[in-house]
C-alpha cells in the first residue's frame, strides 16, 4: 500500500487516539482534584497550552489582534470559562455523563444547521438520550449536571467564537491569544484555591500531562488528520466522544456504567453521528475550528 494510502487510512484511528488521550487527560485532572481543585487544573492547563500555542504561533503574533480584541477577549473568557464548568462538573459527576451533556452544545447548533425533519429526528433522539441518563438523577450530583449544562452552552459559544476568530485571524493565531487571555483569568483564582499546592513539582508536572494529553496531542493529531478526512468523517468521530469518555471513566477512575446510563449516552452519540450526517456541509478538508462538533482544544 503506498503510504499516502496508509496515511488516509490510518487518519481515523489518529482521531480516535487523540480523543482517547483527551480523556485520559481529563481522568487525571480528576485525580488530581483533591489536592488542588478543579480551577486550578485548568488554570495549569491553560498556562502550559498557551505557552505552547504561544510559542508556535509567535512569528504571526505581531499585530494580530489589532482591530479583534473584543474578539479574541470574549474567546478566551468563553474558553476558560468552559473548561471551569466542565472541570467543576467532572469532580461531581462521571465523566462518561460529563461529557454526553457537554455533547448537546454543539450538537444542538449541528440540528439548527441541518433545518430538516431529519435534524429534529435526531433531536428527538438525543432527548431520549437525556431523559435516560435523568432516570439516574436520584444518584448524580445535581449541581454537577448543572455545570455540565453550563460548559455545553459554552461550547456552542465556543465554536461560533472560534470560527469568527480563524476567519479573523490567520492559523493559530487566535486560538493562541485567547488561551493566554484564558490563563490570565484563571490562574489568579487558582493561587487562591489552591495555595503552595500549585508550586509543587510533582501537580506542575501533572498539570503539564494533562495539558500535553488533553490539549497537544488531539490538537496535533487532528491538524494532521483533518488533512486527510472530508468534515463528515471527523464529524463523526468526534461524535464517539461520549462513549470514548465513558469507557475512560471505567477503566481509569472506575466509575460504573450501568445499562442505563450505557442507553442513554449510545442515544446521544448516534444523534451526534445523525446530526453531522444531516448537517449541510463542503465535502472539502476542514479546518479544526470549523469541523462539526469539535473538541475544545484547550
Amino acid at each position: 500500500m503506498p503510504d499516502t494510502s496508509r496515511a488516509h487510512a490510518a487518519a481515523p484511528f489518529l482521531v480516535l487516539l487523540g480523543m482517547l488521550c483527551q480523556e485520559a487527560g481529563a481522568a487525571i485532572a480528576v485525580m488530581v482534584f483533591p489536592t488542588v481543585g478543579p480551577v486550578a487544573m485548568v488554570a495549569l492547563r491553560l498556562v502550559f497550552s498557551a505557552l505552547v500555542l504561544l510559542l508556535i504561533a509567535r512569528h504571526a503574533l505581531r499585530g494580530a489582534a489589532h482591530g479583534h480584541w473584543p474578539l479574541v477577549i470574549g474567546y478566551g473568557v468563553t474558553l476558560a470559562a468552559m473548561n471551569v464548568m466542565f472541570y467543576l462538573a467532572i469532580a461531581r459527576i462521571p465523566l462518561g455523563i460529563a461529557v454526553t451533556i457537554e455533547v448537546l452544545g454543539p450538537l444542538v447548533l449541528s440540528v439548527v444547521a441541518s433545518r430538516s425533519l431529519r435534524g429534529l429526528l435526531w433531536a428527538v433522539t438525543a432527548a431520549a438520550g437525556v431523559a435516560l441518563l435523568g432516570g439516574t438523577a436520584h444518584d448524580l450530583d445535581l449541581l454537577g449536571v448543572a455545570f455540565a449544562v453550563g460548559a455545553a452552552l459554552l461550547w456552542a459559544g465556543y465554536i461560533l467564537l472560534a470560527r469568527a476568530a480563524g476567519a479573523a485571524m490567520a492559523g493559530l493565531t487566535g486560538l493562541a491569544l485567547a488561551t493566554g487571555v484564558g490563563a490570565v483569568l484563571t490562574l489568579p483564582a487558582a493561587v487562591v484555591t489552591a495555595g503552595a499546592a500549585l508550586a509543587d513539582p510533582r501537580i506542575l508536572a501533572l498539570g503539564l500531562a494533562v495539558a500535553v494529553l488533553s490539549s497537544a496531542i488531539p490538537y496535533g493529531i487532528e491538524i494532521t488528520a483533518l488533512r486527510r478526512l472530508r468534515a463528515e468523517t471527523f464529524g463523526i468521530l468526534m461524535a464517539l466522544a461520549p462513549a470514548l469518555a465513558a469507557l475512560t471513566g471505567l477503566v481509569l477512575l472506575g466509575q460504573p456504567l450501568t445499562v442505563t446510563i450505557a442507553l442513554g449516552i449510545a442515544l446521544v452519540t448516534v444523534a451526534g453521528i445523525g446530526a453531522v450526517r444531516t448537517a449541510p456541509r463542503p465535502t472539502r478538508v476542514v479546518a479544526p475550528d470549523q469541523a462539526t462538533l469539535p473538541l475544545p482544544p484547550a
